[in-house]
Protein backbone atom coordinates (compact mmCIF):
# COMPACT_ATOMS: atom_id res chain seq x y z
CA UNK A 1 0.00 0.00 0.00
CA UNK A 2 1.34 3.92 -1.28
CA UNK A 3 1.95 5.81 2.24
CA UNK A 4 0.75 9.49 1.60
CA UNK A 5 1.46 12.37 3.45
CA UNK A 6 -1.74 13.05 5.62
CA UNK A 7 -0.76 17.09 6.09
CA UNK A 8 0.93 19.74 4.46
CA UNK A 9 3.20 19.62 7.67
CA UNK A 10 4.00 16.12 6.67
CA UNK A 11 4.89 16.97 3.01
CA UNK A 12 6.84 19.43 3.99
CA UNK A 13 8.94 17.00 6.22
CA UNK A 14 9.03 14.43 3.26
CA UNK A 15 10.02 17.27 1.20
CA UNK A 16 13.23 18.71 3.16
CA UNK A 17 13.92 15.09 3.69
CA UNK A 18 14.79 14.25 0.27
CA UNK A 19 16.59 17.54 -0.36
CA UNK A 20 18.78 16.92 2.68
CA UNK A 21 19.98 13.63 0.53
CA UNK A 22 23.49 13.39 0.09
CA UNK A 23 22.98 12.72 -3.19
CA UNK A 24 23.20 15.75 -4.54
CA UNK A 25 23.99 17.43 -8.36
CA UNK A 26 27.47 18.81 -9.28
CA UNK A 27 25.74 20.89 -12.17
CA UNK A 28 23.85 23.84 -13.17
CA UNK A 29 20.66 21.61 -13.83
CA UNK A 30 19.14 24.42 -16.53
CA UNK A 31 16.44 22.24 -18.45
CA UNK A 32 14.72 22.12 -14.71
CA UNK A 33 15.60 25.61 -14.00
CA UNK A 34 13.80 26.52 -17.29
CA UNK A 35 10.63 24.18 -16.48
CA UNK A 36 10.56 25.97 -13.16
CA UNK A 37 10.00 29.67 -14.53
CA UNK A 38 7.84 28.91 -17.31
CA UNK A 39 5.73 27.27 -14.68
CA UNK A 40 6.21 30.44 -13.04
CA UNK A 41 4.18 32.55 -15.50
CA UNK A 42 1.90 30.19 -16.36
CA UNK A 43 0.15 29.31 -12.64
CA UNK A 44 1.96 30.20 -9.49
CA UNK A 45 1.57 27.16 -6.49
CA UNK A 46 -0.83 27.65 -3.75
CA UNK A 47 1.37 29.14 -1.57
CA UNK A 48 2.03 31.78 -3.34
CA UNK A 49 -1.14 33.31 -3.45
CA UNK A 50 -0.17 35.96 -0.39
CA UNK A 51 2.16 37.46 -2.76
CA UNK A 52 -0.21 38.61 -4.65
CA UNK A 53 0.26 42.16 -4.28
CA UNK A 54 3.87 41.53 -5.57
CA UNK A 55 3.12 40.08 -8.55
CA UNK A 56 5.31 41.99 -10.60
CA UNK A 57 8.32 41.04 -8.77
CA UNK A 58 6.71 37.43 -9.50
CA UNK A 59 7.06 38.19 -13.06
CA UNK A 60 10.34 39.82 -13.02
CA UNK A 61 12.52 37.02 -11.43
CA UNK A 62 10.87 34.57 -13.97
CA UNK A 63 11.68 36.61 -16.83
CA UNK A 64 15.39 37.79 -16.02
CA UNK A 65 15.80 33.89 -15.53
CA UNK A 66 14.66 32.69 -18.19
CA UNK A 67 17.06 35.22 -20.33
CA UNK A 68 19.96 34.26 -18.03
CA UNK A 69 19.13 30.64 -19.46
CA UNK A 70 19.09 31.83 -23.22
CA UNK A 71 15.20 31.04 -22.65
CA UNK A 72 13.15 33.88 -23.92
CA UNK A 73 12.89 32.64 -27.82
CA UNK A 74 11.27 29.90 -26.47
CA UNK A 75 8.28 32.61 -25.12
CA UNK A 76 5.64 33.29 -28.27
CA UNK A 77 5.60 36.83 -29.87
CA UNK A 78 2.21 36.74 -28.86
CA UNK A 79 2.85 36.20 -25.41
CA UNK A 80 5.17 38.64 -24.96
CA UNK A 81 2.92 41.34 -26.45
CA UNK A 82 0.48 40.02 -23.84
CA UNK A 83 3.12 40.53 -20.78
CA UNK A 84 3.98 44.04 -22.33
CA UNK A 85 0.39 44.71 -22.45
CA UNK A 86 -0.28 43.52 -19.10
CA UNK A 87 2.40 45.72 -17.48
CA UNK A 88 1.57 48.96 -18.89
CA UNK A 89 -1.55 48.26 -17.99
CA UNK A 90 -0.29 48.95 -14.22
CA UNK A 91 1.43 52.20 -15.21
CA UNK A 92 0.00 55.04 -12.96
CA UNK A 93 -0.33 58.57 -15.24
CA UNK A 94 -1.04 61.94 -13.90
CA UNK A 95 -4.75 63.19 -12.75
CA UNK A 96 -6.13 66.04 -11.42
CA UNK A 97 -6.68 64.97 -8.00
CA UNK A 98 -2.72 63.96 -7.12
CA UNK A 99 -1.02 65.21 -10.21
CA UNK A 100 2.14 63.72 -10.07
CA UNK A 101 2.72 61.89 -6.79
CA UNK A 102 1.30 58.78 -7.96
CA UNK A 103 2.86 58.40 -11.12
CA UNK A 104 5.11 55.04 -11.26
CA UNK A 105 4.29 51.27 -11.90
CA UNK A 106 2.05 49.39 -9.51
CA UNK A 107 2.10 45.41 -8.74
CA UNK A 108 -1.18 43.59 -9.64
CA UNK A 109 -4.15 43.85 -11.13
CA UNK A 110 -6.21 42.46 -8.46
CA UNK A 111 -7.59 45.82 -7.48
CA UNK A 112 -9.37 48.17 -9.35
CA UNK A 113 -7.14 50.65 -10.80
CA UNK A 114 -9.01 53.79 -9.13
CA UNK A 115 -7.23 57.04 -7.46
CA UNK A 116 -8.41 55.46 -3.83
CA UNK A 117 -6.28 51.99 -4.25
CA UNK A 118 -3.02 52.50 -6.69
CA UNK A 119 -0.40 54.26 -6.65
CA UNK A 120 3.25 54.08 -7.97
CA UNK A 121 5.67 51.77 -5.87
CA UNK A 122 9.44 53.28 -6.94
CA UNK A 123 10.29 49.17 -6.71
CA UNK A 124 7.63 47.98 -8.82
CA UNK A 125 8.30 50.57 -11.39
CA UNK A 126 12.03 49.54 -11.21
CA UNK A 127 10.91 45.99 -12.07
CA UNK A 128 8.31 47.08 -14.76
CA UNK A 129 11.36 48.61 -16.88
CA UNK A 130 13.41 45.58 -16.28
CA UNK A 131 10.87 43.19 -17.44
CA UNK A 132 10.13 45.77 -20.37
CA UNK A 133 13.61 45.18 -21.32
CA UNK A 134 14.01 41.54 -21.15
CA UNK A 135 10.77 41.65 -23.51
CA UNK A 136 12.37 43.80 -25.89
CA UNK A 137 10.29 46.93 -25.20
CA UNK A 138 11.45 50.00 -26.23
CA UNK A 139 10.01 51.49 -23.50
CA UNK A 140 7.92 54.25 -25.53
CA UNK A 141 5.16 53.37 -23.92
CA UNK A 142 6.41 54.85 -20.61
CA UNK A 143 5.27 58.00 -19.06
CA UNK A 144 8.57 59.78 -18.97
CA UNK A 145 7.41 63.27 -17.06
CA UNK A 146 5.00 61.11 -14.69
CA UNK A 147 7.72 58.82 -13.57
CA UNK A 148 10.32 61.40 -13.33
CA UNK A 149 8.18 64.16 -11.51
CA UNK A 150 6.74 61.00 -9.50
CA UNK A 151 10.35 60.10 -8.47
CA UNK A 152 11.06 63.83 -7.39
CA UNK A 153 8.01 63.70 -4.79
CA UNK A 154 9.32 60.81 -3.01
CA UNK A 155 12.55 62.18 -2.85
CA UNK A 156 13.18 63.27 1.13
CA UNK A 157 15.01 66.17 2.65
CA UNK A 158 17.76 63.71 4.19
CA UNK A 159 18.40 62.62 0.26
CA UNK A 160 16.36 59.37 0.95
CA UNK A 161 13.70 57.92 -1.31
CA UNK A 162 10.18 56.45 0.14
CA UNK A 163 8.68 53.76 -1.88
CA UNK A 164 4.98 55.45 -2.52
CA UNK A 165 3.86 58.86 -2.10
CA UNK A 166 1.18 58.27 0.70
CA UNK A 167 4.31 58.23 3.86
CA UNK A 168 6.41 55.11 3.77
CA UNK A 169 9.69 53.45 5.18
CA UNK A 170 12.55 55.21 3.55
CA UNK A 171 16.28 53.59 2.70
CA UNK A 172 19.17 52.84 0.54
CA UNK A 173 16.60 50.44 -1.40
CA UNK A 174 14.87 52.97 -2.43
CA UNK A 175 17.53 55.23 -4.02
CA UNK A 176 18.41 52.15 -5.48
CA UNK A 177 15.33 51.84 -7.78
CA UNK A 178 15.54 56.00 -8.21
CA UNK A 179 18.49 55.30 -9.70
CA UNK A 180 18.08 52.29 -11.78
CA UNK A 181 14.86 53.95 -13.27
CA UNK A 182 16.65 57.35 -13.65
CA UNK A 183 19.54 55.74 -15.66
CA UNK A 184 16.92 53.51 -17.56
CA UNK A 185 15.12 56.70 -18.36
CA UNK A 186 18.47 58.92 -19.13
CA UNK A 187 16.54 61.54 -17.14
CA UNK A 188 17.78 62.39 -13.89
CA UNK A 189 15.46 65.58 -13.66
CA UNK A 190 13.42 63.03 -10.68
CA UNK A 191 16.82 62.67 -8.70
CA UNK A 192 18.88 65.02 -6.80
CA UNK A 193 22.34 63.02 -6.72
CA UNK A 194 24.15 65.12 -4.48
CA UNK A 195 21.71 64.46 -1.78
CA UNK A 196 21.18 60.87 -2.72
CA UNK A 197 24.75 60.34 -2.89
CA UNK A 198 25.37 62.38 0.74
CA UNK A 199 22.81 60.58 2.79
CA UNK A 200 24.56 57.15 1.07
CA UNK A 201 27.53 57.70 2.39
CA UNK A 202 25.94 58.28 5.82
CA UNK A 203 24.87 54.99 5.69
CA UNK A 204 28.22 53.31 5.24
CA UNK A 205 28.79 51.93 8.98
CA UNK A 206 31.74 51.58 10.90
CA UNK A 207 32.36 47.75 9.75
CA UNK A 208 32.64 49.22 6.06
CA UNK A 209 29.79 48.15 4.30
CA UNK A 210 26.70 50.00 3.95
CA UNK A 211 23.06 50.06 6.53
CA UNK A 212 19.84 50.62 5.18
CA UNK A 213 20.08 54.17 6.82
CA UNK A 214 22.43 56.44 8.55
CA UNK A 215 23.65 54.72 11.76
CA UNK A 216 22.41 51.38 10.91
CA UNK A 217 24.16 47.96 10.75
CA UNK A 218 25.98 46.98 7.63
CA UNK A 219 24.38 44.30 5.19
CA UNK A 220 24.43 42.70 2.27
CA UNK A 221 21.78 44.17 0.55
CA UNK A 222 22.04 47.70 1.23
CA UNK A 223 25.60 47.52 0.10
CA UNK A 224 25.02 46.55 -2.81
CA UNK A 225 22.13 48.96 -3.29
CA UNK A 226 24.39 51.82 -1.99
CA UNK A 227 27.42 50.79 -4.26
CA UNK A 228 25.78 50.38 -7.46
CA UNK A 229 23.22 53.40 -7.06
CA UNK A 230 26.61 55.19 -6.42
CA UNK A 231 28.17 54.01 -9.83
CA UNK A 232 24.97 54.78 -11.35
CA UNK A 233 24.32 58.03 -10.44
CA UNK A 234 28.46 58.77 -11.32
CA UNK A 235 29.20 59.85 -8.12
CA UNK A 236 31.41 56.45 -7.12
CA UNK A 237 34.79 57.56 -8.20
CA UNK A 238 33.96 61.32 -6.63
CA UNK A 239 33.07 60.58 -2.96
CA UNK A 240 34.77 56.66 -2.30
CA UNK A 241 38.33 57.50 -1.42
CA UNK A 242 40.34 54.60 -1.66
CA UNK A 243 39.87 54.31 2.49
CA UNK A 244 36.26 54.00 1.87
CA UNK A 245 36.81 51.59 -0.80
CA UNK A 246 38.84 49.11 0.81
CA UNK A 247 36.72 48.84 3.63
CA UNK A 248 33.79 48.47 2.01
CA UNK A 249 35.74 45.59 -0.08
CA UNK A 250 37.28 43.65 2.51
CA UNK A 251 33.47 43.67 4.55
CA UNK A 252 32.11 42.18 1.29
CA UNK A 253 34.96 39.49 1.15
CA UNK A 254 34.41 38.07 4.65
CA UNK A 255 30.58 37.57 3.94
CA UNK A 256 32.22 34.36 2.08
CA UNK A 257 32.46 30.90 3.66
CA UNK A 258 31.72 28.86 0.32
CA UNK A 259 28.32 30.45 0.19
CA UNK A 260 27.72 34.00 1.09
CA UNK A 261 26.04 35.76 4.07
CA UNK A 262 24.54 39.00 4.53
CA UNK A 263 25.82 39.86 7.74
CA UNK A 264 28.55 38.94 10.34
CA UNK A 265 27.23 36.06 12.10
CA UNK A 266 24.53 34.58 10.01
CA UNK A 267 24.37 31.52 7.70
CA UNK A 268 25.10 31.51 4.04
CA UNK A 269 21.60 32.04 2.39
CA UNK A 270 21.60 31.63 -1.48
CA UNK A 271 20.44 35.23 -2.14
CA UNK A 272 23.69 37.05 -1.08
CA UNK A 273 25.75 35.19 -4.23
CA UNK A 274 24.38 37.93 -6.36
CA UNK A 275 24.09 40.60 -3.30
CA UNK A 276 27.72 40.66 -2.09
CA UNK A 277 28.79 38.61 -5.58
CA UNK A 278 27.92 41.84 -7.89
CA UNK A 279 28.71 44.43 -5.01
CA UNK A 280 32.54 42.48 -5.40
CA UNK A 281 32.21 42.94 -9.15
CA UNK A 282 31.48 46.42 -9.20
CA UNK A 283 34.23 46.97 -6.45
CA UNK A 284 37.12 45.45 -8.73
CA UNK A 285 37.26 42.39 -6.28
CA UNK A 286 35.37 39.54 -8.42
CA UNK A 287 38.94 37.96 -8.96
CA UNK A 288 39.17 37.22 -5.39
CA UNK A 289 35.96 35.78 -4.83
CA UNK A 290 36.60 31.85 -4.16
CA UNK A 291 34.15 30.47 -6.92
CA UNK A 292 34.09 27.17 -6.40
CA UNK A 293 33.59 27.51 -3.25
CA UNK A 294 30.15 29.96 -4.16
CA UNK A 295 29.36 27.08 -7.23
CA UNK A 296 29.47 24.14 -4.12
CA UNK A 297 27.27 26.04 -2.05
CA UNK A 298 24.51 26.94 -4.46
CA UNK A 299 24.28 22.98 -5.60
CA UNK A 300 23.62 22.35 -2.13
CA UNK A 301 20.39 24.56 -2.39
CA UNK A 302 19.61 23.84 -6.12
CA UNK A 303 16.41 22.19 -6.17
CA UNK A 304 17.28 18.86 -8.11
CA UNK A 305 13.65 18.40 -8.38
CA UNK A 306 11.48 20.64 -9.82
CA UNK A 307 14.03 23.54 -10.59
CA UNK A 308 14.41 26.57 -8.73
CA UNK A 309 16.59 27.27 -5.61
CA UNK A 310 16.41 27.51 -2.15
CA UNK A 311 17.24 30.06 1.06
CA UNK A 312 18.80 27.39 2.38
CA UNK A 313 19.85 23.41 1.75
CA UNK A 314 16.56 21.33 2.99
CA UNK A 315 13.86 24.05 1.83
CA UNK A 316 11.65 24.12 -0.65
CA UNK A 317 12.51 27.10 -3.72
CA UNK A 318 10.88 30.26 -4.56
CA UNK A 319 11.30 32.74 -7.33
CA UNK A 320 13.12 35.06 -5.33
CA UNK A 321 15.97 32.55 -3.93
CA UNK A 322 15.67 30.92 -7.68
CA UNK A 323 16.52 34.24 -9.43
CA UNK A 324 19.27 35.46 -7.60
CA UNK A 325 20.98 31.08 -7.48
CA UNK A 326 20.76 32.05 -10.85
CA UNK A 327 21.82 35.47 -11.17
CA UNK A 328 24.27 35.17 -8.38
CA UNK A 329 26.05 31.77 -10.01
CA UNK A 330 26.54 34.07 -12.86
CA UNK A 331 28.20 37.31 -12.15
CA UNK A 332 30.42 35.27 -9.80
CA UNK A 333 31.27 32.83 -12.38
CA UNK A 334 31.07 35.49 -15.67
CA UNK A 335 29.56 32.59 -18.07
CA UNK A 336 26.62 34.91 -18.39
CA UNK A 337 27.45 38.24 -19.35
CA UNK A 338 24.82 40.13 -16.58
CA UNK A 339 25.03 43.92 -15.92
CA UNK A 340 26.45 44.05 -12.19
CA UNK A 341 24.41 47.40 -11.13
CA UNK A 342 21.46 47.01 -13.09
CA UNK A 343 20.32 43.09 -12.50
CA UNK A 344 19.38 41.99 -15.75
CA UNK A 345 21.23 40.72 -18.72
CA UNK A 346 23.52 42.67 -20.75
CA UNK A 347 22.01 40.74 -23.88
CA UNK A 348 18.67 43.00 -22.54
CA UNK A 349 20.75 46.01 -21.90
CA UNK A 350 22.50 45.96 -25.34
CA UNK A 351 19.39 45.22 -26.96
CA UNK A 352 18.04 48.72 -24.96
CA UNK A 353 20.98 50.36 -25.48
CA UNK A 354 20.40 49.74 -29.73
CA UNK A 355 17.43 51.56 -29.93
CA UNK A 356 18.14 54.44 -27.62
CA UNK A 357 19.12 57.93 -29.40
CA UNK A 358 21.50 58.34 -26.97
CA UNK A 359 23.43 55.54 -26.09
CA UNK A 360 23.91 54.81 -22.50
CA UNK A 361 26.87 54.08 -21.50
CA UNK A 362 28.56 51.40 -19.58
CA UNK A 363 31.98 50.60 -18.35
Amino acid sequence: MAVTASSKSEKDKLRKDCAKSTDLPNELLKDKHVRYFKQMLSLLPEAFESHDSTRLTLLYFSLGALDLLSAIPDITDSRKKEMIKWIYSLQVKPDNISGYKRCGFYATDSLPNSVEVNYGHIAMTYVALCSLLILGDDLSGVDRDGIVYGLKSLQLDSGSFQCASFGTESDARFVYCASCISYMLQDWRGVDRTLATQFLLSCQSYEGGFGQNTGREAHGGSTFCSVAALKLMGTFDEVMCEERRQRVLSWCLRRQETGFNGRPNKPKDTCYSFWVGSCLKLLGGQDFINKEGNFAFLMTTQDRYMGGFSKWEGYLPDPLHSYFGLSGLYVVSGEVDIHPALNISMRAFRDYQSKCDVPISWD
